[in-house]
């Protein structure tokens, strides 16, 4: 399904083509400011990282976004211990208001070993991406927000709607800090129209509005069977394994086809969207030949329509050291995905109680529940999505895909209840070579520059001057 982009942008001709020379010659400034940030090791979790370099960080971006035209922008520090950016910049009377949202905190390296270049250090392949962490999570969507601001400056001497910004510092550990700021200071994030620039394209160079964001929870749990491990040519085969239980409970996640079988969690919905090719799929996850896609319908489905359960942690003796012995103690974290539509606090109350159900040999299970974000599901029926749609298929070439994320992003769903009529439109700069979250991150520097324009073209179509 494609975006209709029969609106026509109400812009002449040469100030399109005004708008795209200026994003493209601010493209090596982009680029600069890119390696900039990338060096920064922002991860929000001061267990792995010092707080010191999420607050560099954070000065670095409100350094940028004054210079490209938000004088007032500055750091509050929040509830988590991260620090959001905000800023405001007035536009012309009359003017609507945009807000721009980004985060400048990454996911941890995880094995910095399988990183073919140092993580925090932007390099480009042989391939022409450039590799880093953060740079297409989301800091490579940092800087094309201060491209659109500079070009927009450039061609009209002044931003042609009011802008707000928002950089967020602890997205990727669950941003607590930023829905509590946004609890106490809506404020800051009152617009007309909201891009969330935390996104990206079926592919590179194929123009695509996320449209379907799935909801998050996670659950952990812990099996105890005895309190130290025990020997295993003594007591194995008759002690608990509390190890191999948990196995047990969750082998119960799936059935044979992979579908997700949590009694209570509904797991076969179709998506009725743009497909996403299995032949695709295959080389976006680089599943080893032979490797299975899981369960039936399409990837869209599983990827975009439907629930799933990852584990996404395990407590257990590494195999490096490991002894012969029975273990007594093991855990796990999972991380549930709910499409929109599913209330995700009732999901997750299911989860727990197919677990506890699931849990063999008289092992004693505390099962513990974390914090949950609804789906999201955008209204493309607008006069914003018309005009975005044009914006984007103007600045790829290419016509406009509407598609969906298997992420969550619980800012938009927030967002959505305290300004219900606010335009709030996702995608960005990411694509499925990217490998955000894993190591050897990466973007397509191209798809900065073309992503910037689309952004640009909306702002100066949004103008109520006729620019």
């Amino acid at each position: 399904m494609t975006a209709a982009a029969s609106t026509p942008l109400p812009l002449t001709a040469e100030l399109i083509d005004r708008l795209r020379d200026a994003v493209q010659a601010e493209q090596p400034r982009a680029l600069a400011d890119l390696a900039e940030l990338v060096a920064f090791p922002s991860v929000a979790d001061p267990a792995q990282f010092d707080w010191s370099h999420s607050r560099a960080a954070a000065e670095w971006v409100v350094a940028a976004f004054r210079d490209a035209g938000v004088p007032d922008a500055h750091t509050v520090d929040t509830v988590d211990g991260s620090q959001t950016v905000v800023g405001w910049a007035p536009g012309p009377e009359g003017a609507p208001t945009v807000l721009l949202y980004s985060h400048y905190d990454v996911q941890p390296p995880l094995d910095e070993s399988a990183w073919r270049t140092p993580p925090f250090e932007l390099t480009t392949g042989d391939d022409g991406r450039l590799y880093g962490r953060g740079a297409a999570d989301c800091k490579g969507n940092v800087v094309a927000h201060l491209a659109v601001l500079r070009a927009l400056r450039q061609v009209f001497g002044e931003l042609p709607v009011g802008v707000r910004i928002i950089v967020e510092g602890s997205e990727e550990q669950g941003g607590a800090g930023l829905a509590d700021h946004l609890a106490r200071h809506p404020e800051d994030f009152a617009a007309d129209t909201i891009i969330i620039l935390d996104s990206g394209n079926v592919g590179v160079g194929q123009p695509t509005l996320t449209v379907s964001l799935r909801g998050v929870a996670d659950v952990q749990i812990t099996l105890d069977t005895f309190p130290t491990p025990l020997h295993s040519g003594q007591f194995g085969g008759a002690a608990p394994d509390a190890l191999q239980a948990l196995i047990r409970v969750l082998d119960t996640l799936r059935d044979e086809h992979g579908d997700l079988s949590v009694a209570g969690i509904e797991a076969h919905q179709r998506w009725q969207g743009a497909d996403y090719d299995e032949a695709q799929f295959r080389i976006d996850a680089e599943l080893d030949e032979g490797a299975q896609v899981l369960g039936t319908g399409s990837v869209a489905d599983q990827l975009w329509a439907r629930p799933t359960v990852t584990v996404i942690g395990i407590d257990a003796p590494a195999v490096v050291g490991s002894s012969a012995a029975v273990q007594g103690h093991a855990a796990a974290r999972l991380n549930l995905r709910v499409p929109p539509g599913m209330a995700a606090e009732q999901a997750q109350q299911a989860l727990v109680e197919h677990l506890r159900a699931a849990v063999p040999w008289g092992a004693k299970a505390q099962i513990t529940v974390g914090g949950t974000g609804e789906g999201f599901a955008a209204d493309v029926t607008t006069p914003v999505y018309a005009l975005l749609g044009a914006a984007m298929t103007t600045a790829f070439g290419a016509p406009v895909t509407f598609a969906g994320s298997g992420g969550a992003i619980p800012l938009t769903n927030a967002l959505h209840e305290r300004f219900p009529d606010a335009q709030i439109a996702l995608f960005g700069v990411e694509d499925p070579a990217a490998a955000i979250h894993a190591p050897n991150e990466s973007v397509d520097p191209s798809e900065i520059e073309h992503i910037a324009l689309a952004e640009a073209l909306l702002l100066a179509a949004l103008s109520p001057s006729g620019h």
